[in-house]
C-alpha cells in the first residue's frame, strides 16, 4: 500500500521515543546530560561520514581526492541567506511553542529545543526523499522502514536526555515524507543521481551542525540552513 513506508517510519520513531521517555524518567540529570552528549557525538559522525563519502573519492592510482567544495559553499551560503530572510528557525520555534501549549507542556522548558533538534535530525537526508519516492511510485517501503529503525534509536536517546518534545518530531516526518510520497511522480524526474548526491552531501553537513548544537551551545541555526539542500539539488542541473 502506498504510504505504508511513512506510517512504519512514524510508528518506529514513536516507539523509540516512548522507550526513551520511560527510561529517561529513571535517570538523574547527570546521566541525561551524558546521554545527550552521546547522541550529539553519534549525530556528528553520521553527518561527518555522509559528508566525507560525498566529497572524497578514490582515483585509479589509489589517490584520494576531494570535490564538491564550491557546490557546498554556494549551497550553504545562499541557502542560509534565504533561510535567514524568511526566518525558518523562528518559524520552527513558533510551531514548537504552539505544540507545547496545545499538548499541555508549558512547564517543559526543553520542549521546543527537543522538538526542533529531533525534527531536523530525522527529516534531513536522502533516505527520506528516495524512500518516499520509492513508496509513492512502487509501494516499496523498505527504505523508509530502514530509516525508521535508525530514527527510533536516535529519538530514543534524544528523548531520554531532552524530553518528550522529541516525540513530536513524528509530525514533520509524517508531513514531509507523506507529501513526497503523494507527489512522487512529479518529483522523481528531477531527482537525478547528481541531484541526490548533492542533496545528500549538503544534508549530511546540516546533520553535522545539529550534532554540534547537541554537544556545545547553539552555534548554528540548521533550520535556517535548510534551503541549502534545495539549492544543492538545483546546482546539479546547471551547465557547469
Amino acid at each position: 500500500m502506498v504510504g505504508m513506508g511513512t506510517v512504519i517510519n512514524v510508528a518506529l520513531l514513536l516507539a523509540g521515543g516512548i522507550v526513551g521517555l520511560v527510561g529517561g524518567s529513571l535517570f538523574t540529570p547527570r546521566v541525561q546530560d551524558t546521554l545527550m552528549k552521546a547522541a550529539g557525538v553519534s549525530v556528528l559522525f553520521v553527518g561527518l561520514s555522509g559528508a566525507l563519502a560525498g566529497m572524497l573519492s578514490a582515483q585509479p592510482d589509489g589517490a584520494i581526492v576531494s570535490g564538491g567544495s564550491m557546490m557546498v559553499f554556494a549551497s550553504l551560503a545562499f541557502g542560509s541567506l534565504i533561510g535567514e530572510l524568511i526566518d525558518l528557525d523562528g518559524r520552527f520555534d513558533r510551531f514548537g511553542e504552539w505544540l507545547k501549549r496545545r499538548t499541555g507542556n508549558e512547564g517543559d522548558n526543553e520542549f521546543v529545543n527537543a522538538f526542533v533538534t529531533a525534527s531536523l535530525t530525522v527529516c534531513i537526508g536522502a533516505m527520506a526523499i528516495v524512500g518516499s519516492i520509492q513508496d509513492g511510485l512502487t509501494g516499496d517501503w523498505s527504505t523508509l522502514a530502514m530509516k525508521g529503525a535508525l530514527d527510533a534509536l536516535i529519538v530514543l536517546v534524544m528523548t531520554a536526555s531532552m524530553g518528550k518534545g522529541c516525540l513530536f518530531s513524528a509530525i514533520p516526518v509524517a508531513v514531509f515524507q507523506g507529501s513526497i510520497t503523494f507527489l512522487a511522480q512529479f518529483i522523481q524526474p528531477i531527482m537525478t543521481p547528481e541531484a541526490l548526491a548533492n542533496l545528500s552531501l549538503v544534508g549530511s553537513i546540516l546533520i553535522f551542525c545539529v550534532g554540534v548544537n547537541l554537544i556545545w551551545e547553539k552555534l548554528f541555526k540548521p533550520a535556517n540552513m535548510l534551503p541549502a539542500v534545495v539549492i544543492a539539488a538545483a546546482i546539479a542541473f546547471l551547465p557547469l
